[in-house]
Formats: structure tokens, sequence, C-alpha cells
């Protein structure tokens, strides 16, 4: 009787630990989006500071509209669109015709800094592809290491770029992230979160922003790189001034 119960607490552990090991990478993007701001996601109106520039950014369930406004000694720009909106700037209230080129060029800078300050919202955009990698430990803590790309249709001018994540797994916020890019010669970084708080129910974090010191490194192990602290501290991504209305 003894060895049966022993057997059936073995199966069951086994079965435990197989569960948990093999829950999904949508499963673990879920649950991190209700951690961090859940519900009040759907219907958002919010503005911060970036790096010398004012953002006012608005989301209800699948529309948008983001605003960048730039100040200097003599004048005002602001750039606004939406996925309703067509691309407008207003330079001390005129409207100011600019090159597709450079509008798409700007969408694409503000759509960054709203998808980096808005994570892990944007993880269940249409045209994101997510993998479960695999569990790694990031200084003595169990991380969910999920692998992000993107669709070309709907996945931005960056489509191509390759995303890991770390999800705590007792947490499930994202502690860790790296990116692979294209633009402007190519390259890797590698963020870590810090100085987390909670603005009327939104996780918001900073980074500190690393990139490796060899181009021979694999997107895959700047996890590792970073814990053998083998890697270079190159800025900080630091949000200021959040409003959430």
């Amino acid at each position: 009787m003894h060895r049966i119960l022993l057997l059936v607490s073995i199966v069951l552990t086994f079965n435990s630990c197989k569960n948990e090991i093999s829950m999904s990478a949508q499963e673990i993007v879920d649950k991190s989006i209700l951690v961090s701001g859940g519900e009040n996601y759907k219907s958002l109106d919010f503005e911060f500071d970036f790096r010398g520039r004012h953002y006012k950014s608005k989301l209800t369930n699948s529309n948008f509209e983001y605003t960048r406004i730039t100040l200097d000694s003599s004048q005002t720009i602001i750039d606004s669109y939406g996925n309703i909106k067509p691309f407008e700037r207003l330079v001390n209230i005129a409207s100011i015709k600019m090159p597709d080129s450079l509008s798409r060029r700007i969408e694409n800078s503000i759509n960054s800094v709203n998808y980096f300050v808005l994570l892990p919202h944007g993880l269940n955009d249409p045209a994101v592809n997510k993998k479960f990698i695999e569990e790694e430990d990031i200084k003595s803590k169990k991380y969910y290491k999920i692998q992000v790309t993107f669709n070309e249709k709907g996945g931005g001018e960056d489509f191509d770029d390759v995303y890991i994540y770390w999800f705590n797994s007792e947490t499930f916020k994202i502690d860790y992230l790296a990116y692979s890019f294209a633009v402007n010669g190519g390259g890797m970084r590698f963020r870590e979160a810090y100085n987390e708080r909670i603005v009327n129910g939104l996780r918001f974090v900073d980074y500190n922003n690393y990139k490796p010191d060899t181009k021979d490194s694999s997107l895959e192990n700047l996890g590792k790189l970073f814990e053998n602290n083998q890697l270079k501290l190159v800025s900080k991504i630091e949000t200021e001034n959040i409003v959430v209305h």
C-alpha cells in the first residue's frame, strides 16, 4: 500500500512539473498582461516625457492615436497619427507637408517608444508570433524565455526584428528583454528593467540598455552574457512624468 501511495505521489509530482514547464507562450503572455495592467489597456489615455519630448497616447479597443510634441526656443512641433488618422505635422500650429519616407520614419520612431513603454500589452497584437524557448536562470531567479517575431503584414517597417523576453516565473512580469535589429548597420541590445511603478493600475519601468562587446554573440545567449557581466551599458531608457487619465 505504501509503495502504491509513493508511486502515485511521484506521478503527480512529475505531472505537475511537466505541466508547469509545458505552459504555452500565449498563457505566459496573457498572465503578464493581466498583472501589468489587464483591463486597463483596453481604454487608455496617458502621457509621458521621453528624452526631451512629450508624448500623448490614446488606445481604445483596436484603435490608437499617438502624438509627439517637440519644443525648442523658436517653435513647437506636433507630430500625430493613428490607425484611422493620417500622419500630420504642425509647426507653430501651421500644417506642414512631409515626404512619405520621412513621415514613415517618424511614425516608426513614435511606435517604438510606445511599444516599449506599454509592454507587455503589444505582445498580443495580431502580427506577433510567440514561441516558448526554455526556462533560464538569471541572477538566481527563474524565467520563462519567449521569442517574438512579426508577420510582414501588420508588423511595421522593422517586422524582421527578433525579440526575446524573460518573464519572471513567479510574478510573470518582464524583467529582461533582448532584440536584434537591422537598421543603421544592425546589432543587438539587452535591457534590464528597473524603477517599477504602478500608475493608475498600469505597470511602467525604465531600462538599463546593454550591448555585447562582440558581433559574434547570439541573441539567445545575451541572458547568460548579462549573468556573467559580459555586456556593456550603453544608455538608460527612462520614461518620466507619466500621467494616466
